[in-house]
């Protein structure tokens, strides 16, 4: 199981997305975008603690095994991954603000750790804890975004 809790990632995106455009001055334009964008992901991250907390299972990324629940309602219903959608939500919202193209690398490398090495031992983790109640819900959610599969 990875040891390094994902916002850990998140900071060094957002303070690597300072490096890479110290200088970024957001027109009111980005400005809006980026805040309505940031709203949103903290938003759908609010929603999901929420559904983890009405099921009463762990919210903790680095300890999948303590699920006591699959979730599967509210932003669960188009992602299963709510947290991360939120957490790269709020990098881009921050390149936004930077401007150029620099600042979203990080987002990208952040979606890269999750999607190769956070998600899929998650993944692992709750397939084993809940088998085929998991895995039915795994293939009709997306890993990121997107409607739900018939």
């Amino acid at each position: 199981m990875p040891k390094v809790p994902p916002p850990v990632y998140v900071a060094v995106g957002l303070a690597a997305q300072h490096l890479l455009a110290p200088h970024g001055r957001p027109t009111p334009v980005r400005a809006v975008a980026a805040g309505a964008l940031a709203a949103g992901s903290v938003y759908v991250a609010a929603s999901a603690v929420r559904a983890f907390s009405h099921k009463h299972t762990t919210v903790n990324p680095l300890e999948p095994e303590r699920a006591t629940a699959v979730v599967t309602d509210g932003p669960f219903r188009y992602t299963r991954n709510p947290m991360y959608v939120s957490m790269a939500g709020v990098l881009t919202a921050h390149a936004l603000l930077r401007g150029g193209w620099l600042p979203l690398v990080p987002v990208a490398a952040f979606v890269a750790v999750m999607d190769r090495i956070q998600i899929p031992a998650e993944e692992h983790a709750l397939s084993w804890s809940f088998g085929r109640t998991y895995d039915d819900y795994r293939g009709s959610t997306p890993r990121w975004l997107g409607p739900p599969r018939g």
